[in-house]
């Protein structure tokens, strides 16, 4: 707000000043009178408009446990792009989403050159599918939780040259390793959610090799078996 009222006086101490461009209204050229009763005018609008903005918008901040959709996660994540600590991060997450979206579309075209979308075996396929879809978005939460719990400015101030003057040595590092687990933990999740596209990864190559399946050989099958297994571990950990 500081900044939007500052810019306004300085444009008309510029457009009306006599040691600078010296626009009069009174007594002036018709050009001159509208040209500056313009400016006045355009003034007092964004002067009343940018405030009563300011005054009133409210960040629209996507509350975790709000999420329903893909968009959603999107949204949610990029609300954290101005936290540069994580700038990176979220990038490399943007990323892995697209790209799992893209491997469950691709397995899904691939069954349904082999199986009716009716067929048991393409229902096992697709439940595999999901499943893992899911973990990751269950990882991808815990994410969010961690980097709306983050405070950079806190952590740039106990990071700033100077603060060992305003804190102790014990206090800044004690605060500084809870910062640094923040950042481990989203790197970490980083990591595990590219074990799980590497599933879709495993899947894929499966369903390439076969033209039919019976519901047994299914189950037996390396990748669905991972699936499974991880599943099972999401579940115990929720």
């Amino acid at each position: 707000m500081a900044g939007l009222n500052i810019a306004i006086a300085t444009i008309n101490v510029m457009l009306f000043s006599p040691g600078l461009l010296n626009i009069h209204i009174v007594g002036a050229n018709a050009f001159a009178t509208a040209f500056g009763g313009t400016a006045i005018l355009m003034s007092i609008v964004l002067f009343i408009y940018g405030n009563y903005k300011l005054l009133t918008a409210k960040e629209m901040v996507i509350q975790t446990s709000e999420i329903k959709t893909t968009e959603d996660y999107l949204n949610a994540l990029k609300q954290h792009y101005d936290k540069k600590v994580f700038e990176g991060d979220i990038t490399a997450i943007l990323e892995q989403i697209e790209r799992l979206q893209k491997k469950g579309e691709l397995i899904k075209d691939i069954l349904l050159q082999k199986f009716n979308y009716t067929e048991m075996s393409y229902k096992k396929f697709e439940g595999a599918i999901s499943a893992v879809e899911n973990v990751f978005y269950i990882n991808l939460k815990s994410i969010l939780n961690k980097l709306n719990a983050f405070d950079e400015d806190d952590y740039d101030r106990i990071r700033r040259k100077g603060a060992e003057k305003a804190f102790t040595t014990e206090f800044i590092q004690t605060k500084m390793n809870i910062y640094k687990e923040y950042i481990l933990f989203v790197k970490s999740s980083i990591e595990d959610n590219e074990q799980i596209i590497l599933k879709l990864d495993k899947l894929l190559l499966e369903v390439s090799k076969f033209n039919s399946l019976e519901d047994g050989e299914i189950e037996n099958m390396s990748a669905i078996k991972e699936i499974d297994e991880l599943t099972t571990q999401t579940k115990y950990y929720k």
